[in-house]
This record gives structure tokens, C-alpha cells and sequence, in this order.
């Protein structure tokens, strides 16, 4: 199978993949300089060992780091941490967000009320051994 990073097809879903050549390595690639930046400094700070290098491809030039297996578990904290600092809003504007919220919440609340009005009529009918809803 090919390698992720060098697929032509790349959806961008997760930053890392097992080095091509060394089955101990985990390769962490960022497109960003902040990003590469901070996971770099991140890094530093918990003392773990890493390779740095950059790889041009035809439309941008990823940051790579190789990381052994054995602080692949620290690293992925570091990568979700550092997506987390820097990752942008999906709603970017607050009011937009806010609006959205307050459409679910009255969707929301009408569908509750029409549940409850629906079970009412139907113990309604129970009651008085009525069909609710006759089809002619």
C-alpha cells in the first residue's frame, strides 16, 4: 500500500503515518509554519527526540517530523493540542452561531411538543377505544 502522505488523492483527515523507511518512526507533517512551529516547541518541552525536514510537493511544502513509536502516544497529545490552539471556528461569525443554535433549539422544542400532543391523543383514543386518525 501506498503511504499516505505521498497518495495523490490526500483528504488531510490525520497528519501522520509510519515512516516509509523506518517501521519505527511515526512521520507528523504539517503544511502550516505555526503549527509545525508549536508542535516543534511542544515537543522540546517534553523532551522528546525528533527529526525535522521539509518536503516540497507541487502545491505546498509540508514540515516533517519523525518521531520513534515509543513517544507516539505523547506526540499525538502534543499534534491534538496543537490543532486544538490553532483550528478556526466552523461558524466564524458569533452571531451566526448563535442564530443557529437558537433555530435548533426551537426545532427542537417544537418536535417535543408535538410528541407530547401525539401521546395525548393517543391515550385519548385508548381511553375511549377510538381510532385517532381514520383513513377513508
Amino acid at each position: 500500500m501506498e503511504n499516505p502522505i505521498d497518495h495523490i488523492v490526500d483528504l488531510g483527515l490525520v497528519n501522520f503515518t509510519r515512516h516509509p523507511e523506518n517501521k519505527n518512526y511515526v512521520v507528523f507533517r504539517f503544511s502550516d509554519s505555526d503549527r509545525a512551529e508549536s508542535f516543534e516547541k511542544e515537543l522540546e518541552l517534553a523532551k522528546i527526540w525528533f527529526e525535522k525536514g521539509e518536503e516540497e510537493r507541487k502545491i505546498k511544502t509540508f514540515i516533517l517530523f519523525g518521531v520513534h513509536k515509543n513517544d507516539y502516544k505523547l506526540a499525538g497529545k502534543i499534534n491534538f493540542l496543537v490543532e486544538a490552539k490553532h483550528k478556526k471556528p466552523l461558524i466564524p461569525f458569533k452571531s451566526l452561531r448563535y442564530a443557529v443554535f437558537l433555530l435548533s433549539f426551537i426545532a427542537l422544542t417544537l418536535a417535543l411538543i408535538g410528541y407530547w400532543d401525539a401521546q395525548k391523543k393517543i391515550r385519548r383514543s385508548n381511553e375511549t377505544n377510538t381510532i385517532v386518525n381514520p383513513t377513508r
